[in-house]
């Protein structure tokens, strides 16, 4: 039969209890500081991604609103160029129309004095209407008709003209133009009428 050796190590390095209270010790130690590291690690690393996550929200809402500042000064850099343009079409009608208004202006100017001008030649070269006499710058109108002085009257007016009687002598000369017949009906009859238009 076999021989069994015991041997005293070998017994006490095999015996379950006394490996559980050598090795589980140390092992366990170990263990709770490598699951504290890990712990700590994973913690680590979930601050970091919930961090990570949170910066890049920031960053994200930032950039969009970089984005939408850019966008406006764009637009407000467009909107400054577009006001300018406008700003300078408009100085240059203001420009334009001052001098159209100063072409205008002369224009104007000269023809008032042409107008002036030709009212003085109209006063020195004046015509009568058909059946009106000239006499001295004034047009005269005699009656064929004789009647009272009221008739003469409404005669005159009813022709746009007023009754007048001629008592300058200088008038009285300038009727040297009538015929001999008309000079005789006139003095013959001192209440024949003389129209003179109303000017």
């Amino acid at each position: 039969m076999e021989e069994v050796y015991v041997n005293g190590e070998f017994s006490q390095s095999h015996n379950p209890v006394a490996l559980t209270n050598n090795y589980m010790g140390p092992r366990s130690s170990k263990r709770s500081f490598s699951s504290a590291v890990i712990l700590s690690l994973g913690l680590l690393n979930i601050f970091l991604l919930v961090g990570l996550i949170t910066l890049s929200v920031y960053l994200h809402g930032a950039a969009t609103s970089v984005s939408a500042t850019s966008s406006n000064i764009s637009s407000m850099t467009e909107d400054e160029n577009h006001l300018k343009a406008n700003l300078s079409t408009v100085i240059n009608k203001l420009s334009s129309m001052t001098e159209e208004r100063d072409l205008l202006h002369t224009r104007l100017t000269e023809k008032t004095r042409e107008l002036e001008r030709l009212q003085s030649l109209s006063k020195q070269k004046k015509t009568c209407a058909s059946g009106w006499r000239m006499f001295s710058c004034s047009c005269y109108f005699l009656s064929e008709k004789t009647g009272s002085w009221d008739e003469g009257r409404s005669d005159c007016r009813d022709r746009g003209a007023d009754l007048v009687v001629i008592d300058s002598s200088e008038e009285q000369m300038s009727t040297s133009n009538l015929t001999l017949q008309e000079l005789w009906t006139l003095e013959l009859i001192p209440c024949h009428p003389f129209c003179l238009p109303k000017e």
